[in-house]
């Protein structure tokens, strides 16, 4: 059985690799201007995070479940219609909240929004750890071959890109992102958990890499903030990580203007 003091460090751990995979993720996300798809994809996890309360097993399986047929609808639709990602992501998540409710048990309401880290676990803390890896080894293979695409889809064809196959890979890395983050933040917050640093570095960054490296320190600083936070106030921590980020690109702000 893992102690309180154990589950706060595995919670800090978890938090602080999410944080900094939401970042990176972010900052292609930001480049393509899909940040506020992260919260789109935040509520069609949902349902899987009501079932995975409801029937009790890891509600970042549930999620993921529900995402990854999301995202294969989403990728489907947006190549037979050519319609924009956050059109098409529009008209599938709002079925996928009334689902929600159906499930969701009153009293896990606010969890299921907002997140809770109060219950972690070993296991789950190495596999959110190892996939957060995994995914920003990936991320980081196809970060280039993103930013052509978003910036022209023809050039990326002639230089013999599959841009079917990169945009799958991407939004499944997305996916795969929010529903580790749904267990920080909750369903509500993903979007804020992948822009804002992304947000923030883009402020201040001079450089491509620049840009992506600061995404990522500046998603497990705010992070760590908020769950430290947590620690001291019993507040729930994926508020507290919100309001550390949002912090942290308010200052982001003021050095912009004296960068300039």
């Amino acid at each position: 059985m893992v102690t309180i003091n154990m589950q706060f460090v595995l919670a800090l751990i978890m938090g602080m690799f999410v944080g900094g995979l939401a970042g990176y993720i972010g900052s292609l996300m930001l480049t393509r201007r899909m940040s506020l798809m992260g919260g789109a994809l935040g509520h069609l996890a949902l349902p899987g995070i009501a079932l995975a309360m409801y029937f009790k097993f890891d509600i970042s399986i549930g999620a993921l479940i529900f995402l990854i047929v999301g995202i294969t609808i989403i990728w489907g639709i947006w190549h037979i219609t050519n319609l924009p990602t956050e059109a098409i992501t529009a008209v599938v998540f709002p079925a996928a909240m009334s689902t929600t409710f159906l499930f969701l048990p009153k009293t896990k309401t606010i969890p299921a929004l907002i997140g809770d880290i109060s219950s972690i676990t070993i296991q789950s803390a190495l596999i959110t750890i190892i996939t957060s890896l995994i995914i920003c080894i990936i991320t980081k293979k196809i970060f280039k071959r993103m930013v052509l695409i978003s910036i022209s889809p023809d050039i990326a064809k002639t230089k013999e890109i599959n841009v079917k196959k990169y945009n799958f890979i991407y939004l499944i890395c997305i996916a795969i992102t929010v529903a580790l983050g749904v267990r920080i933040v909750g369903g509500l917050m993903t979007a804020a958990l992948v822009a804002i640093p992304a947000s923030t570095s883009k402020n201040v960054s001079k450089s491509l890499l620049m840009y992506s490296t600061l995404s990522i320190f500046l998603g497990i600083i705010s992070s760590f903030i908020g769950i430290i936070a947590f620690k001291y106030t019993n507040i729930a921590a994926g508020p507290l990580i919100i309001i550390s980020s949002s912090s942290l690109f308010l200052l982001s702000l003021i050095l912009k203007k004296r960068i300039k």
